[in-house]
């Protein structure tokens, strides 16, 4: 068993010009393992321990690299050197990788594929970004239901090579619409001379333009291994493989992560990426979380003459934003979640408000009686009542607005991680406090 060998101990080789050690090193290693070392390698030395690599290995390690370090190595190599390999890419990871080169580089690219791979890669790209034909496979085998099963078996041995997968079989007719789905278990099981028609089981199917991350995750759930994608006229255009599916969903939950932190993700690995890309990637959320919190200084202004006649209100200040922020942070992110594995929808909103409105009254009354407790034994049960009342009452508010925020974010299109943690914390600081100043006057008449 060869021992793991990581990026650095390969950075140290290269800076040290023994290449001929990091040759034989990386050739003894599966194309997987040395994708992910070049993928946390520096740029430079990227490109020097790709040219070290064998011609059928650069083939299988480009494949696997991810589409930034793609990018890069043909920015840095030419499209000559890696023209072989981008045209052994998968049409979906080659649409994906033409997103990131420019126009230029990506024209050459394009114009050096045979005829066939830039038909296949011009039809995924005609999808939108972030939809399921995008993702697709447009290389698969499939079978008709009026042949039979031996017929059906000779096609999958003859383009069975090509395909991206021949465990699911998309039964079609001679148009391409979508009639079901047959396993190769079940055809190797069945009777030679059985049309395949009456083996097929209904297929639990996607359309083009769906949105990637949704039908991705039904795909995982189920366990469906290969999920048919048709156009609008239900005619088979491709399939989402379950490998895809949840390469899919981890791009997602990269995201959705990130965007929870008030920031974007970063392209590469944290060291390998420069100050200017991590700064890129948390301003913009810095500038819109500033001008938010430009709602709380206001708050406190307009509240001051209350400040001053009875200072001690000042003190529970971060109490009570901290437990808005928080309560609303955790039903925006139980919320997102329920969204991205289809266990709630938008037209789920007011069902969402009544739930998390009644987990807000109860977190609420909790909490809302140990801040009672504690202030009047404190100060007094004047001061008991402004904060545990404020407390039941924050809780309310932030829980229902934390829970609809995300579902209105998806019915106008945008992505629910945009309403992430900071965001909703700073709402939820700025509406607290006019809900903690109102009940704070009225209670104590100041």
């Amino acid at each position: 068993m060869i021992a793991p060998v990581s990026a650095q101990e390969i950075d140290a080789q290269i800076t040290g010009g023994s290449l001929a050690e990091v040759s034989a090193t990386l050739t003894a290693m599966p194309p997987a393992d040395i994708a992910d070392v070049l993928d946390h390698l520096p740029r430079k030395r990227r490109g020097i321990a790709f040219r070290l690599l064998a011609k059928s290995a650069a083939i299988g390690v480009f494949d696997a690299l991810s589409a930034h370090s793609q990018s890069e190595l043909i920015a840095d190599l030419g499209t000559a050197d890696v023209a072989e390999a981008f045209d052994n890419l998968d049409p979906d990871d080659r649409a994906e990788l033409l997103d990131e080169l420019p126009a230029s580089v990506a024209r050459s690219l394009v114009q050096q594929l045979s005829t066939t791979e830039r038909e296949m890669t011009g039809v995924i790209l005609g999808y939108p970004r972030q939809s399921v034909g995008r993702r697709m496979s447009p290389e698969y085998v499939h079978a008709y239901p009026d042949e039979t099963v031996s017929d059906a078996l000779d096609r999958v041995r003859l383009r069975g090579h090509d395909a991206e997968t021949i465990y699911t079989v998309p039964v079609i007719d001679r148009a391409r619409g979508l009639h079901g789905v047959v396993s190769l278990r079940d055809l190797l099981l069945a009777d030679a001379h059985t049309l395949v028609g009456a083996i097929a089981k209904t297929p639990i199917y996607a359309g083009a333009d769906d949105d990637a991350e949704s039908t991705a995750q039904r795909c995982v759930d189920r366990g469906i291994l290969a999920m048919p994608v048709t156009d609008r006229d239900n005619r088979l255009v491709g399939v989402l493989t379950i490998d895809d599916a949840v390469e899919v969903i981890e791009q997602a939950r990269d995201t959705d992560e990130a965007r929870a932190g008030a920031r974007e993700p970063l392209k590469q690995p944290y060291l390998l990426s420069s100050i200017i890309a991590i700064t890129r990637a948390r301003i913009v959320w810095l500038f819109v979380l500033a001008v938010s919190a430009i709602l709380t200084v206001n708050v406190l202004e307009i509240f001051e003459s209350t400040l001053d006649q009875m200072v001690a209100l000042a003190l529970f200040i971060p109490l009570l934003t901290g437990i808005g922020g928080n309560t609303g942070s955790q039903a925006a992110t139980t919320v997102t979640r329920a969204l991205a594995v289809d266990d709630v929808a938008p037209r789920d909103v007011l069902r969402v408000a009544g739930k998390e409105m009644r987990v807000g009254v109860t977190l609420g009354a909790i909490l809302g009686l140990a801040g009672f407790a504690v202030a009047s034994t404190v100060y007094d049960t004047d001061i008991g009542t402004v904060i545990g009342t404020t407390i039941l009452a924050i809780c309310i508010m932030a829980a229902t607005v934390g829970g609809i925020m995300p579902l209105i974010a998806k019915s106008i299109g945008v992505d629910p991680a945009v309403f992430s943690t900071p965001f909703i914390s700073t709402f939820c600081d700025a509406t607290g406090l006019i809900i903690y100043f109102s009940i704070a006057k009225a209670v104590l008449g100041i």
